[in-house]
Formats: C-alpha cells, sequence, structure tokens
C-alpha cells in the first residue's frame, strides 16, 4: 500500500500511534545521565569511566541500527519495532536488577542502546513509509523532535524515583516505556506488505549489518552525504551536553553559597529544559523550508559550539543567568535536528531509503557515543570535574565539530565548484 492511497485520517492515527509510541519507548534513555553523579561516586568511577558508560549506549545502537534499519527493507518493521522494545525492556530492568559497577553497567547500557536502535528508526520507517508530499517532512519533524520529549520524561522519571525509592527502581520502573510502545505498535499500526521477501525470513550476513555497496551509492550523493556528516557532529554535541547536564548543574550549585543556588533539583531542571528544547528542532525546520536548509544547518551549528564554551565559563554566575543560558543552548542544539533528518529523507533514493537511514543513524549515533566519552576524558585532561576550566575544555570538545562545519562547508564547495 503506497502512502497516498491512505485516508488523511489513517495517516494521522497512525502518525499519534507512531510519535506516542516513540517517546515512551524512550523512559530508559536518559536513566544513567539523571543519575550519573550518584553513579559515579557511588561505584568510585573516573570522570572518564562515567562517559564511557554514557557512551555504552550509543555503542549498542550504533553497532546494530544498520541490521534494524536494513532489515525494514524487507521484513515488516512492526516485527522489528517488537524486537527492539523487548531488548530495551531487557537493559532497562537488568540494569537495576543486575548492574553492580563499570562492566555490568557497561553491558546493560549497551543492550539498551540496541533495543532503542530496533525502535527508533523502524518507527521512522514505519511513519515514512505512510505519508508523502510536503506532509512527510513536517511529520518527520515531528518524530525526530519528540525524541526530546522522550528524553525529558526519562530524565524526569529517574530523578523523581531515585531520591523515593533508589535507583535500582528508577531503572526498573522505565523498562516499563519500551514494553509499552512495543505493544502499542505492533497491534495499532497497519502492517503493509512486505518488499522483497514476503514469506522467506532473510538469513542474516555481515552485509546486513554493514551494506557497504549500499552506502556506497548513498555518499556518491553530496547532499545526503553532508546531511549525515552533519547528523554525526549535531549528535556529538547533543548527547554530549545531554549526559553531562545534570552534573554540570551539580556542579554550577557547588559554586554558589548556600541558599544562593537553584532552588531546584538538577535533574528536574534537565527534564524542563530538554522538554522545552523540543519545539526548537519543530520550529526551525519551519524555518529551514523557507531560508535553506544548508544555511539554517550551518547557522545553528555555528551558534551552539560558541555558547556551550560560554557555559563552560559561566557556570559560577548567577543561577537565573545560568538557567537562562542552558535553555538557550539546549534549544540550539536541537534547532538543526529535524532539519538534518527531514533532509536525508528527502535526497535519500526510495530504493535505499532504509539503508540510507541506517547509515545515517550509525554515524549520528557514533557521535552520540562519543559525545559522553568525549566530555568525560576531557575533564578529566583538563583538572577534574572540579576545575573551572575543565568545563570549558569539555564543552569546547564536544562542540568542535559544529564550529568546524562552516569553514568545511565552504572550503568543500569551492572545491566541488572546482
Amino acid at each position: 500500500m503506497e502512502p497516498c492511497a491512505q485516508s488523511a485520517d489513517a495517516v494521522r492515527r497512525a502518525a499519534i500511534l507512531l510519535i506516542t509510541a516513540h517517546v515512551v519507548s524512550m523512559l530508559g534513555f536518559s536513566s544513567f545521565a539523571a543519575l550519573l553523579p550518584e553513579l559515579r561516586d557511588l561505584w568510585g568511577l573516573s570522570n572518564a569511566q562515567a562517559g564511557v558508560i554514557g557512551g555504552a549506549f550509543f555503542f549498542g545502537y550504533a553497532g546494530t541500527v544498520s541490521y534494524w534499519t536494513a532489515l525494514t527493507d524487507r521484513r515488516d518493521a512492526r516485527r522489528v519495532y517488537l524486537t527492539g522494545s523487548l531488548l530495551a525492556t531487557a537493559g532497562s530492568a537488568g540494569f537495576g536488577l543486575l548492574a553492580e559497577g563499570f562492566a555490568s553497567a557497561l553491558l546493560f547500557q549497551a543492550l539498551l542502546g540496541a533495543g532503542i536502535a530496533a525502535t527508533y528508526m523502524p518507527g521512522l520507517r514505519l511513519l515514512s513509509d505512510r505519508v508523502a508530499g510536503p506532509a512527510q517532512s513536517r511529520y518527520v519533524a515531528f518524530y525526530t523532535s519528540f525524541f526530546g520529549i522522550g528524553t525529558a520524561l526519562s530524565l524526569a522519571l529517574a530523578g523523581a524515583v531515585a531520591p523515593l525509592a533508589g535507583w535500582r527502581t528508577a531503572f526498573v520502573l522505565s523498562a516499563l516505556g519500551p514494553a509499552i510502545a512495543g505493544a502499542l505498535v505492533f497491534a495499532g499500526v497497519a502492517r503493509q506488505a512486505d518488499r522483497n521477501a514476503p514469506h522467506a525470513a532473510p538469513r542474516f550476513s555481515p552485509a546486513m549489518l554493514f551494506p557497504l555497496a549500499a552506502w556506497r551509492r548513498v555518499l556518491a550523493d553530496r547532499a545526503a552525504a553532508g546531511y549525515t556528516l552533519g547528523y554525526a557532529v549535531h549528535c556529538m554535541e547533543l548527547f554530549g551536553s545531554r549526559a553531562w547536564l545534570v552534573a554540570y548543574f551539580v556542579y554550577s550549585a557547588g559554586l554558589h553559597a548556600p541558599g544562593a543556588g537553584f532552588p531546584w533539583p538538577a535533574a528536574l531542571m534537565a527534564s524542563i529544559i530538554t522538554l522545552w528544547a523540543v519545539p526548537a528542532s519543530i520550529l526551525g525546520n519551519e524555518v529551514a523550508l523557507r531560508i535553506g536548509r544548508r544555511r539554517w544547518i550551518l547557522l545553528v551549528m555555528a551558534s551552539s559550539g560558541s555558547l556551550g564554551i560560554v557555559l563552560g565559563l559561566g557556570a559560577a554566575w548567577s543561577w537565573i543567568l545560568v538557567l537562562a543560558l542552558v535553555t538557550i543552548y539546549a534549544m540550539l542544539v536541537m534547532a538543526e535536528s529535524a532539519t538534518l533528518t527531514a533532509g536525508l529523507v528527502a535526497a535519500a533514493p526510495a530504493e535505499l531509503r532504509g539503508a540510507a537511514m541506517g547509515f545515517y543513524s550509525l554515524a549520528g549515533f557514533a557521535g552520540g557515543m562519543l559525545g559522553p566519552m568525549v566530555f568525560g576524558a576531557a575533564l578529566d585532561w583538563a583538572g577534574g570535574a572540579q576545575h573551572p576550566g575543565a568545563w570549558i575544555v569539555a564543552f569546547a570538545a564536544i562542540g568542535a565539530g559544529c564550529l568546524a562545519a562552516a569553514p568545511l562547508a565552504r572550503l568543500f564547495g569551492r572545491a566541488g565548484r572546482a
């Protein structure tokens, strides 16, 4: 069934269900980020080790996303989504019940990442296959932007539950989200005909994890290659900053005199700010449709990379000013997210859309894997989390790719014209 063959109401219902499932599937995504300061101290971790645990989610994601997304070219994406929801449930529940330190935390974070890999992009595939024309860009923008709502809810849940019932309970409760999401999608989204082999499950092969021939065809398209690289540096900054946002608030609060710091818990502030950043992605896509995607992406990347360095400098400033700067920073970091994804979906050849989206997601979440690690390693290298200059270095490290985007775009643009 082609997207245009479906009624507008059917498309709208499917989109609402997929976006809702996407949000609740994310409930375990930021549990570790919300509890990073507590678990770092409890397990005696260095900042680099804490960053590695935060990045392990993206290791699991990046290591499997190509397989899951390429599989949607050949099989019912609802089944892929259901498999991912079960893996994500196991990752969050396993962390809460069994994690005892660095090694076990790595394992369960990676399992959670593999599960989310099989829900996020296959869910986007389910959506994009059911929407055609100008509406596709807007639905894609909403879907990708609501990643932030899922992140905010995850931060809020962990931050609210852990003080009352302990961090283990927070992780176990978050496991309910992906279980509910899988049931919603499998039961509520109408099945479409399988694409190439409707009666036989594809056998596993290394090419399904790394479809190099398809990726070469995708990268041969300059637009698709540019959106993919842009997504990688965007995710490095986005997930690096989100992984350490609660820890940054804790650090900033420690620089203020008693009674002069933040009036709210760090996890709650991080949750609200992440939620407020969601409209920035949707509105950013609308601006990009008017002024051009390339111009908007480069402008936003330069702004977010620069403001991150200002945050590192200003941790000791008035809590009102710090909170305002963090909010603006979070909105800038999100402002080109939907534009990048909508651009990739529009640029990718229809017969390679699954492989293109898989490679795009692989590149982006490889950047997401590096972000928390680079941030934590930079903190340690520059003197530790209590050293003011270390936070400047850490924010600069995760924003370096965004700051370099505009000069590199000009350089390669001149080379292409030559």
